[in-house]
């Protein structure tokens, strides 16, 4: 939260100066920072500070948590025996050749915006949302931290788009595997906000009035010497400028409203859907198809990545049934917002993606589930000015392996970072001992960019 400490002077309703008003009590994914902190990103970033519709790049990053079974949704296996087929037939696309899950029927008739990868490898077997985010293994640059998520990055090396709109958001608020991407090295300063729970209500600021902000605002002055620490890099943390960009967030109304879906036209509200009920959660995440407008909302306030985990996939039984549910509200979540995207005019600067940390096994189990299998796994993209309409790779007859064009996880990173406009083969960021790190070691995929 936003902390402003002042004089020892008491007022009459029996709070002294000294005493701080505590506003915008945020959520964060990196740790516990005030607003203020976070807002130091700014620093390193060279965004500008236009506030008419959007036009920067930008990322949704939909994580489908637990692992999606490759195989019943973007390459139906039908030469495989039933043991390994499973339930589900293939149906035609928009793309005359190219066939998909039949629980997929929306997303079916937009497959020229789309590209379906089936054949992502590089995978390792852990439940975890990280080489999503980043394109690494956790153990990569462990000791200084870790790799930073490509929200990180990006904030690192843009900045925000607007001094009110934090660049990098993170929705993903319930379930085991919701982390909405980890800053690393770069530090807690870079990491998503978070906005949940209370935070929400602070940042309408109640009944805190604008000319009492701006009273207290003068009183930065006195702010204690313990509020210029040395943060983890070793620099001194330039509280002063960031706690003015907290004050910019606090006071604006255009991160509120994107986030407030009272706002939406009903008839988009509707076209989303809200991905409810809620079926198969356990200790995953919601199918929450409301997470995928506000994502929109977000990038069209000057946000440059959103991400959020939508579901819980890790299908060791039941997987038949979980995939009915879960891909019917995907494909109604998903092909809304590629369809709203491009109707508001910000398809080719944004990227969409959907993928989870690895997929599932060939075998259908004595559950009627598949376990997992990170030999190879899936993932689903639109926008960002690709060359969509493609289904890219393929795996053997019985689903097990990579049969054509394996596409390593680093290269779906590279080519999100080539659609933010980041060379992945010239751009580096310094880790915290001061060396070059660049964000990946392969590059974007060819047949899409």
């Amino acid at each position: 939260m936003l902390t402003i400490y002042g004089r020892r002077q008491q007022f009459c309703d029996r709070l002294s100066r000294r005493s701080f008003l505590q506003i915008g009590a945020l959520g964060l994914g990196a740790g516990a920072l005030s607003l203020a902190d976070v807002l130091r990103a700014e620093a390193a970033g060279s965004g500008a500070g236009a506030r008419g519709r959007s036009s920067h790049k930008a990322v949704i990053h939909v994580f489908l948590g637990g692992g999606p079974p490759h195989q019943d949704m973007w390459e139906i296996k039908t030469e495989a025996p039933q043991e390994i087929r499973g339930e589900f037939r293939p149906i035609p696309t928009k793309v005359p050749g190219i066939q998909i899950g039949e629980t997929f029927p929306k997303i079916a008739g937009m497959m020229d915006k789309c590209a379906v990868i089936r054949s992502v490898v590089g995978a390792v077997d852990r439940h975890e949302p990280y080489q999503c985010h980043t394109g690494w293994t956790r153990e990569s640059l462990m000791t200084l931290g870790g790799r930073p998520a490509i929200g990180s990055a990006i904030s690192k090396l843009r900045g925000p788009v607007d001094r009110s709109v934090p660049p990098f958001v993170g929705l993903a608020n319930a379930g085991v595997w919701k982390d909405p991407g980890q800053p690393g090295y770069l530090g807690p300063a870079y990491g998503p906000f978070m906005p949940d729970g209370p935070g929400m209500a602070n940042m309408k600021l109640n009944d805190i009035s604008l000319e009492r902000l701006e009273d207290r605002k003068q009183l930065r002055a006195s702010f204690d010497a313990f509020r210029r620490i040395v943060d983890t890099q070793g620099h001194a943390t330039a509280h002063d400028a960031f706690t003015e960009r907290a004050f910019d967030v606090l006071t604006s109304s255009r991160l509120l409203e994107a986030l407030d879906l009272n706002n939406e036209d009903p008839r988009v509200r509707e076209r989303y859907g809200t991905g409810k009920p809620f079926q198969y959660q356990y200790d995953g995440a919601p199918t929450d198809n409301e997470h995928l407008l506000m994502a929109r909302r977000l990038v069209e306030a000057g946000v440059r990545c959103v991400t959020t985990t939508y579901g819980r996939w890790d299908s060791h039984g039941a997987n038949f049934d979980l995939v009915r549910d879960h891909g019917s509200k995907l494909d109604q979540g998903f092909s809304a917002l590629v369809e709203d995207l491009e109707q508001r005019g910000m398809l080719d600067d944004v990227t969409v993606i959907a993928w989870g940390e690895f997929g599932r096994t060939p075998r259908i189990n004595k559950d009627a589930g598949r376990d997992h299998w990170p030999r190879v796994s899936c993932a689903l993209l639109a926008g960002g000015g690709m060359r969509t309409g493609q289904a890219i790779g393929s795996t053997d007859r019985l689903g097990g392996e990579a049969h054509s064009r394996p596409v390593h996880m680093q290269e779906v990173v590279a080519t999100l970072y080539h659609n933010l406009g980041i060379d992945t083969s010239s751009t580096t960021i310094r880790d915290a001992t001061g060396r070059p790190q660049y964000l990946v070691e392969h590059g974007p995929i060819r047949e899409l960019v």
